[in-house]
C-alpha cells in the first residue's frame, strides 16, 4: 500500500449536456479544485455555489470515505466560457414563452412584449433538478479526487525515499560509534592503572596501596557503567527496523511514524549525554540533525 502526504492539489472541469446546467451548455463549464496541507486530523472546509450546495452532504461524505487526514479545502462552481456561443431555442420552447406571454398581455395589456434579449435570458436560466446536478458534481468530484490522491501518492513516494535514506545515515553513524565506547573504556583504564601505579609508589603500607587498587578499579568500572551507550544503541537500531517496516506497509502510517522519531531523539540525546569524547559527540549531534529532517518530513505523511 502506498504511503500518502497530506500535501496534494488537484482540478478538473467537465462540461455537461445542455439540460444538465441552469445556463445553456456552450457557456457553462463545471469546475472543482481541490488542495490540502498537514492536520493532525481530517478536516474539510467545502466552498461552493450556490446551485451546487444541495451536494455538498454526499460530496463531503465522497471526499471523508478517500482521505483520512489533513486539511482539505474543497471549491466547485459553475462559470461561463468566453468563447461561448447563443444556443438556438427550440420551437416548442418559444411557443411556452409566446403562450406565457398572451396569458400575462391578456391581464396585463399595459405591458409590452419580450424582446430578443429578455427570450435569450429567460431561456438560459432553466434550472436543472437537484438531482441531476449533485450526480454531475459528484461525477467530477470522483475524478478530481482520484488525480488529488495521486498527487497525494507520488508526494508520499518522494517523503517515504528521503526517510529510508535517512534512516540508512543513522545506521552508518550508529556503526561508527558501536566502537568507539570500548576503546573509550580502555584509554580510561590505562589510566586508572597509571594512577593506581603511582599510588602504589608513593604508598607506605600494604592497606593504603590496597585501597588504592581497590579506589582505581571502581571508579574504572563506574566509568564503563557510565559511558556505555550499548543499550542506546540496540534500542536505535530496533526503532529503524520499525520505522522501515512501516513505510514497506504503507497505510495511514504518519502517527506511529511520529512516535518512533520522539524516540529516535530520544535516545540519540542519551548517547550526547553519555559522550565523553568529541567523536561521540559529533556522532550525537549529526543524528540529531538527521532526525529532524525526519520529524519534519514524517509530519506531512499521512
Amino acid at each position: 500500500m502506498p504511503v500518502y502526504s497530506m500535501t496534494g492539489y488537484a482540478t478538473a472541469q467537465s462540461q455537461p449536456a445542455d439540460t444538465d446546467l441552469p445556463t445553456p451548455a456552450a457557456s457553462a463549464m463545471l469546475g472543482m479544485e481541490i488542495r490540502s496541507v498537514n492536520s493532525r486530523f481530517l478536516d474539510i472546509s467545502l466552498r461552493l455555489s450556490d446551485e451546487l450546495r444541495p451536494a455538498e452532504p454526499a460530496l463531503r461524505e465522497l471526499i471523508g470515505a478517500r482521505i483520512k487526514r489533513g486539511k482539505v479545502e474543497v471549491r466547485a462552481w459553475i462559470e461561463g466560457r468566453s468563447d461561448h456561443a447563443l444556443r438556438q431555442p427550440s420551437m416548442a420552447e418559444l411557443q411556452k414563452l409566446i403562450g406565457v406571454q398572451d396569458h400575462v398581455l391578456s391581464w396585463m395589456p399595459q405591458s409590452r412584449p419580450l424582446s430578443v434579449a429578455e427570450v435569450l435570458a429567460a431561456l438560459g436560466r432553466s434550472t436543472p433538478a437537484p438531482n441531476r446536478l449533485t450526480d454531475l458534481l459528484l461525477a467530477l468530484a470522483r475524478q478530481t479526487v482520484d488525480e488529488f490522491t495521486a498527487s497525494r501518492e507520488r508526494e508520499g513516494a518522494k517523503l517515504s525515499l528521503m526517510l529510508l535514506d535517512r534512516t540508512a545515515q543513522l545506521r552508518a553513524l550508529a556503526s561508527q560509534a558501536q566502537p568507539l565506547v570500548p576503546r573509550l573504556v580502555e584509554l580510561q583504564r590505562q589510566r586508572f592503572l597509571e594512577r593506581w601505579n603511582e599510588a602504589l609508589g608513593a604508598a607506605q603500607t600494604d592497606a593504603a596501596a590496597q585501597a588504592a587498587q581497590e579506589r582505581a578499579l571502581s571508579e574504572a568500572t563506574a566509568f564503563a557503567i557510565r559511558i556505555d551507550v550499548a543499550e542506546e544503541l540496540t534500542r536505535l537500531q530496533a526503532h529503524l527496523d520499525e520505522i522501515e517496516r512501516l513505510i514497506g506497509k504503507g497505510g495511514e502510517v504518519g502517527k506511529r511514524l511520529d512516535f518512533f522519531i520522539q524516540e529516535l531523539h530520544r535516545e540519540a540525546n542519551t548517547l550526547g549525554s553519555k559522550s565523553s569524547s568529541l567523536e561521540l559527540t559529533k556522532i550525537s549531534v549529526d543524528m540529531k540533525v538527521m532526525i529532524e529532517q525526519m520529524r519534519e518530513q514524517v509530519q506531512n505523511l499521512e
